[in-house]
């Protein structure tokens, strides 16, 4: 990859590099189409399958359900339960994963007339995954059959006293599996060790694994007859629930995943789920949704239920049938998200003033006495960014147990290591996937477990992080950056986690205005040499290097600014601004 511009010291300290081709925009032959063509390309899409990336379909890239281990007899089970009308239920996650897969098997069961319950955890009391309390409980009460979503996969202990007790349990996964796996009816997950051409689609969500499967469920009831008196199920329209779900859990959106939020965008802007309609309102959305507003509007109202208040609230949400439930717990989540925020942020100060003693290491381990388990994923999430490394953050409660939870950078699979270090003895529980990660820890083992992620993951961190530059995507002059543009790019989307959002270089600018606004985010008005002005912002950077010199640059002096171009439509008309990743300056 060439260097954008000359620069190989920016003043976050790195490279700027292309993606792919340099695309100049201010090549008067330039056109929106040929940018597009190169933001796929530069994502890895093969020529020959750029007409299917532009417009990606369930179709285009659904794999056959067959394909996984245990699929068919899951399926197969599941379809003797609805022909029996057999007690069902459905034990998810905590999380906006767990919470959709959950909802989605709970109204696929719904239309094809069988009644499920959900059960989902309390994240204080019982912690991650089934129990074996939980499911002999569930027995007693009177299921026959429970599926487990987006956990389960190393419930061995669980899974036990589950097939004792005489309950069959599918689960259905995403998260690492051992070599061997725990007892189950049928054990449905791509990151099987032995899946072959199912191992493909290890990138998928839970939800993305569970829309699978009742795709699978729905052919063995056809297969069955079932439908010959009623209509099969509409499971597309179930798609508005699978993309909140793949989006907010961090899946890397291609293939599949791809497909599944571009068509999970176009039915969730038709606002048929009644408790999705009603969470875009209480997020003050007054347009269709985008892939960004599912990360960091509703997947974070969704997430605070199980972070700092009732466990089951997302998935009573998504499955209510009654508008005025849907929106009174649309106002809790919304709730408790702000207080979410609150406790957050007392959190991140003890984090980030432990982390300053650790910011040579390869993998920041942080642990504190009191801290909410419910935010200490997001802290981590916000250690990765700033220190550029993974980050665990551990919460000790008062008998010594920590909780934790890691987020990981390319290349370095936490996850893996994790769940090594569980079956090396230094952990009670561990596992995850690649870019993140959650355990469970005696606090007298925590230097140890220290060490152990420093001397297996450090020659990973290294790597990656000489490895590290800032990709760029194209150059513009600032007048560039119009909301036409913006649209051109959005073409190329859904954009997240293994297909990112195309990041331009703009310049060189003047600083004509710069303040902070908010929580230390900095606020730029700049102009080009053609005197055309833009507006920019760089978002917690007001103590950083980059936040120091927007504020601090004297009028002479020029910058190349890198970043996202996104529309701002806070006013009469919408207009484009920067959401800058990095500066460099140009003279």
């Amino acid at each position: 990859m060439s260097t954008v511009l000359n620069i190989t010291r920016s003043i976050l300290g790195q490279p700027w590099r292309w993606r792919a081709l340099a695309t100049d925009t201010r090549d008067p032959g330039f056109a929106p189409d040929d940018l597009v063509t190169q933001l796929l390309l530069a994502r890895g899409c093969p020529r020959e399958e750029l007409e299917a990336h532009r417009s990606p379909s369930i179709r285009g890239f659904m794999p056959d359900p067959s394909i996984f281990h245990d699929m068919d007899k899951a399926a197969e089970r599941l379809a003797d339960a609805v022909q029996s009308q057999e007690a069902v239920t459905i034990f998810g996650d905590y999380d906006v994963d767990g919470a959709t897969s959950a909802a989605l098997m709970i109204l696929l069961l719904r239309d094809l007339g069988l009644e499920a319950k959900p059960y989902i955890p309390d994240r204080l009391m019982e912690g991650y995954g089934p129990s074996g309390e939980a499911l002999v409980r569930l027995k007693a009460e009177g299921a026959s059959l429970i599926v487990t979503v987006d956990c389960g996969a190393q419930a061995f202990d669980a899974l036990e006293q589950a097939r004792v007790a005489g309950v069959d349990v599918i689960v259905v996964d995403h998260h690492k599996c051992a070599l061997a796996l725990p007892h189950a009816h049928a054990l449905v997950n791509p990151n099987r060790l032995d899946e072959t051409e199912g191992a493909a689609h290890g990138h998928l969500a839970a939800v993305g694994v569970a829309f699978l499967l009742g795709a699978a469920l729905i052919r063995t009831l056809k297969g069955r007859g079932y439908f010959e008196r009623r209509e099969p199920p509409r499971l597309l329209d179930l798609l508005d629930i699978v993309a909140l779900g793949t989006v907010a859990d961090v899946a890397q959106l291609k293939g599949l995943n791809r497909a599944f939020v571009a068509q999970g965008l176009k039915v969730m802007a038709q606002r048929r789920n009644i408790g999705l309609n009603a969470l875009i309102s209480a997020s003050r959305l007054t347009r269709a949704p985008t892939a960004t507003d599912l990360g960091f509007a509703l997947g974070p109202r969704i997430n605070a239920g199980g972070r700092v208040g009732k466990s089951d609230l997302g998935v009573r949400l998504l499955t209510t049938r009654d508008p005025q439930e849907a929106a009174d717990i649309a106002a809790e989540l919304d709730r408790l998200n702000e207080e979410r925020r609150a406790i957050e942020a007392l959190v991140q100060e003890g984090a980030e003033a432990l982390a300053l003693t650790k910011s040579n290491q390869a993998v920041i381990v942080v642990a504190g006495h009191g801290w909410h388990p419910g935010v200490i994923g997001i802290v981590a999430g916000r250690l990765k960014e700033k220190y550029g490394r993974p980050a665990i953050v551990i919460a000790i409660d008062e008998h010594g147990v920590g909780k934790g939870s890691g987020r990981s950078i390319s290349g370095v699979d936490l996850g893996a290591a994790v769940l090594s270090a569980k079956d090396s003895g230094l952990l009670v529980a561990g596992g995850g996937h690649a870019m993140a990660a959650g355990l469970t820890i005696d606090a007298g083992r925590l230097d140890a477990f220290g060490d152990f992620l420093e001397s297996r993951l450090a020659d990973a961190v290294t790597r990656s992080i000489g490895d590290r530059a800032l990709l760029l995507d194209a150059l513009l002059a600032p007048g560039g950056i119009t909301p036409a543009l913006v649209e051109a790019m959005d073409l190329g989307g859904p954009y997240g986690m293994g297909w990112p959002q195309p990041r331009v270089v703009a310049g060189p600018v003047r600083i004509i205005k710069a303040d902070i606004v908010g929580n230390g985010h900095v606020r730029a008005v700049v102009a080009g040499d053609d005197g055309r002005t833009i507006k920019t912002v760089a978002f917690r950077q007001a103590d950083t290097a980059l936040g120091l010199a927007l504020l601090g640059a004297p009028p002479h002096r020029k910058l190349w600014l890198a970043g996202r171009a996104r529309i701002d439509d806070w006013g009469s008309r919408p207009a484009a601004e920067l959401h800058l990743d990095d500066a460099a300056w140009a003279d």
